[in-house]
């Protein structure tokens, strides 16, 4: 890299690590959840009946399935989330947000909004969070088109 990709890259990698430790802090001290588990109840929310397949959820927040089993199953012992067969597929499985889980995600939402406020749009102009945003989906885009021709280049 040259010296402005490397102050660049370095300067993502600073804002990356500091905003995600901000609200991993926030959520575990407040909430006892991790960000993990916040993304998890979050989609359930917002999916139709507050429910998914588990694998649709594990390709939602971009989890392995085994990684997001061992979460479920966590979310499962707390009350938050249950399983469900799939009725149509003996073999698929639901993950539900119940509603001690949606009571769990209520509560955690106004600190963990409150946090990413703080922790990141205060400091920005909406100039500033215009650009930010215009860059974030150019990024995403360019991840997600071509992730596949990214990944290989990388490795």
């Amino acid at each position: 890299l040259n010296d402005q990709e490397q102050r660049t890259w370095r300067a993502f990698l600073d804002m990356n690590r500091l905003v995600t430790a901000a609200i991993e802090n926030q959520l575990m001290r407040d909430a006892d959840m991790p960000t993990a588990y916040y993304a998890i109840l979050v989609t359930l929310s917002e999916a139709p009946d507050r429910r998914l397949r588990m694998s649709a959820l594990a390709d939602s927040v971009d989890g392995s399935q085994s990684r997001l089993s061992h979460a479920v199953s966590s979310l499962t012992k707390k009350g938050w989330v249950a399983r469900e067969r799939c009725p149509s597929d003996g073999r698929g499985w639901f993950a539900v947000l119940t509603d001690e889980g949606m009571a769990a995600l209520e509560a955690a939402a106004p600190g963990q909004v409150e946090c990413v406020r703080a922790s990141e749009f205060d400091a920005l102009t909406e100039e500033d969070q215009e650009q930010l945003l215009r860059l974030a989906t150019t990024l995403t885009t360019h991840l997600g088109a071509d992730a596949g021709k990214v990944v290989s280049e990388c490795t």
